[in-house]
């Protein structure tokens, strides 16, 4: 499935509409002094399972979109994200799904990726796991937004690099000064705090946090 660039949308055309085009879940589990939480983020795109399969997978596409990804990729094997996470791939059943951890800052938490065929186009499900500490200050400061957020920008570079043509910001710390970004990560942000007040989350907390891991990512104070 190919589409002319005379008739892609523009950049700006996708940024405008991606906030709304990526369902968002979260599942909050507390056990005693431990929570488990599980974010879900899924995404249809006007592409076939294999070539999203492709994007996902293949370091060339991924360096477009995402970041450039090295190492072993395959199962069993390491991979590590440029400046970012590294982890081990633990399952991998081409073209449908795989998962690895995703070891960070001294933390290690799981993604898995699951690619299927839709009605118009492929859908794209990532689930992103992590058990640790109940409410801890982390948590409570920002929510599940420090991650979602995060990974909302990664599907707006796929997006970009499915829909568009083109893919990730070539520089992403200027992108986000730009208006059209930060009402992108504004949306992102409120959003992941509605799900968290969904989840069971106090709606004050969880608006706090939102506004909060707003001014995290755009560099400001929460009530700029």
């Amino acid at each position: 499935m190919t589409t002319s660039d005379s008739s892609r949308p523009t950049e700006d055309q996708v940024l405008a509409a991606q906030a709304d085009a990526v369902d968002r879940g979260l599942n909050i589990t507390v056990e005693g002094d431990t929570q488990h939480t599980v974010q879900t983020l899924s995404q249809t795109y006007p592409t076939t399972v294999a070539d999203l399969w492709e994007a996902c997978t293949d370091p060339v596409r991924l360096e477009r979109w995402f970041a450039p990804v090295s190492g072993d990729l395959e199962l069993g094997g390491r991979y590590q994200i440029e400046g970012n996470a590294s982890g081990t791939i633990e399952t991998c059943e081409p073209p449908e799904s795989y998962s690895l951890t995703w070891e960070f800052a001294e933390g290690i938490s799981h993604v898995a990726v699951r690619i299927a065929e839709a009605d118009d186009g492929a859908r794209l499900t990532l689930e992103h796991s992590h058990t640790g500490e109940a409410n801890a200050d982390f948590w409570v400061q920002f929510g599940p937004g420090a991650t979602g957020v995060g990974w909302d920008i990664s599907l707006l570079g796929l997006a970009n690099h499915l829909v568009a043509g083109t893919g990730r910001p070539a520089d992403e710390n200027e992108w986000v000064t730009s208006v059209q970004a930060q009402e992108f990560v504004r949306a992102s942000s409120t959003r992941w705090g509605e799900a968290s007040a969904a989840a069971g989350t106090p709606v004050d907390q969880a608006r706090a946090a939102a506004e909060r891991t707003t001014g995290f990512y755009l560099g400001q104070s929460p009530t700029e």
